[in-house]
């Protein structure tokens, strides 16, 4: 115990976690945008959120391109085990170096486009990734997600909207190679799976609405081919 207490006794267990624990920290990319703009962090943890909810009870998931992998652990609290893969070593190393033994999370460096993920998982998703695959290698990151999977996977997607990007930050249009519309992302995942569930995202809020007014897309996918 801490020896303090709040003016409210039922909160002081709150010391007691800081002092057992510490604080939690944020991660790479997460700190910039609490920094610069926290409400991107809320869309980002509301995203990761809708995926916790929709694998809930899944127990081997995968992680396409988890950057900082800060709202990993909403997937994590839903789900029994979760692997996620970066191709960037940076982001790796900023990942494994705030593992929370509470919380274990296996992270490594991995290119999906150089293959499969080793293993089969029996749910698999990737937010904001595909929209930085070039369009030639599209069906590849696709192909190599979905060979990751069992027979019975999912998978889900989630990436800005093409009508989106009018707003979008000179840094976002950069990295931004392949942003699609709800009809054409649908169309590119029906080539490997036969059930394409499509979602539309403002802000935090996810909802079935008119896509063209999507500022992010979300795409369940089931039924391999």
């Amino acid at each position: 115990m801490s020896g303090k207490s709040t003016k409210e006794p039922q909160y002081s267990f709150m010391l007691d976690i800081k002092e057992r624990y510490g604080l939690a920290r944020f991660g790479l990319m997460a700190n910039e945008s609490w920094s610069n703009d926290p409400r991107r962090t809320l869309f980002t943890l509301a995203r990761y959120k809708f995926v916790a909810k929709m694998l809930s009870g899944r127990d081997q998931v995968l992680e396409v391109g988890c950057a900082d992998a800060f709202g990993t652990r909403l997937v994590q609290q839903e789900v029994t085990s979760v692997t996620a893969i970066d191709f960037d070593p940076i982001f790796i190393a900023d990942v494994q170096s705030r593992i929370d033994p509470r919380w274990p999370l296996t992270a490594f460096v991995h290119d999906i486009l150089a293959g499969p993920v080793v293993g089969e998982f029996d749910a698999a998703f990737s937010l904001d990734v595909l929209e930085h695959i070039e369009q030639k290698h599209e069906d590849q990151f696709i192909d190599n997600v979905a060979a990751s999977l069992s027979p019975t996977g999912i998978l889900i997607i989630g990436m800005p909207s093409k009508e989106s990007q009018v707003y979008a930050s000179p840094q976002s249009k950069e990295g931004h190679v392949n942003c699609k519309s709800s009809p054409e992302l649908r169309k590119t995942l029906q080539k490997k799976f036969n059930s394409v569930f499509m979602f539309s995202m403002n802000d935090e809020v996810v909802h079935t609405g008119y896509h063209p007014m999507a500022h992010y897309l979300l795409a369940i996918c089931a039924h391999l081919r």
